[in-house]
């Protein structure tokens, strides 16, 4: 896939969702109430490592703390976390997170939705394997994802602009696909942190 055709994809993804912002807008009536909030948020940190991260959440304002999402995602591992399982270190292996699609579920303790929350989210992840002992070679798999997560939600200026860092510990497990190439294995460890911080908007 060339980069134009990748930032188009990126294009049409961001556009996709203010779209959707505002149909929720238009139609908040479909949760019985006059408003909904909707928060447009992306993961700035993916781009640093050649991918994105397009997340749409939506806050019924007659479902009191809780705040419900969808995300699409990509990236590739930078070295540390390939690193950071004993049997992966140093043995040559690059790792890209190809897709990424999850729903998310947050509680935030706050009646307002902002501040301190627990969530959790369930993904379907697809990735690609190469390694740099075995030439163009490369392997395909895909994994479910369950992590819970805690974060906080911070709007400088009360309303619009929010930064929400966040920490989650989950489980995932291979569905599909391969971890070999050749006599390579890939390990895949159960246990998988991550920890980030997201932009949005909350319209």
């Amino acid at each position: 896939m060339s980069i134009k055709h990748i930032y188009q994809n990126r294009f049409f993804l961001f556009l996709s969702l203010l779209i959707l912002s505002n149909i929720f807008l238009g139609n908040s009536t479909l949760f019985g109430q006059s408003k909904t909030n909707v928060y447009v948020e992306t993961d700035p940190a993916t781009f640093a490592f050649d991918g994105y991260a397009a997340h749409l959440r939506v806050a019924p304002r007659d479902v009191e703390h809780w705040v419900f999402g969808i995300g699409a995602y990509s990236m590739k591992f930078p070295d540390l976390l390939v690193n950071i399982n004993p049997k992966n270190s140093n043995q040559g292996w690059d790792v890209n997170l190809k897709h990424g699609y999850g729903i998310f579920s947050d509680y935030y303790f706050n009646s307002t939705k902002d501040g301190w929350f627990i969530g959790g989210q369930l993904a379907l992840q697809q990735y690609k394997l190469m390694n740099s002992a075995t030439g163009s070679k490369e392997a395909n798999f895909s994994t479910v994802l369950l992590m819970p997560r805690v974060g906080y939600q911070w709007f400088p200026w009360k309303e619009g602009l929010y930064f929400m860092p966040w920490f989650g510990l989950g489980f995932t497990s291979k569905i599909s696909g391969e971890r070999e190439i050749y006599t390579k294995s890939y390990d895949l460890f159960p246990l998988m942190s991550f920890v980030t911080v997201h932009i949005g908007y909350k319209f």
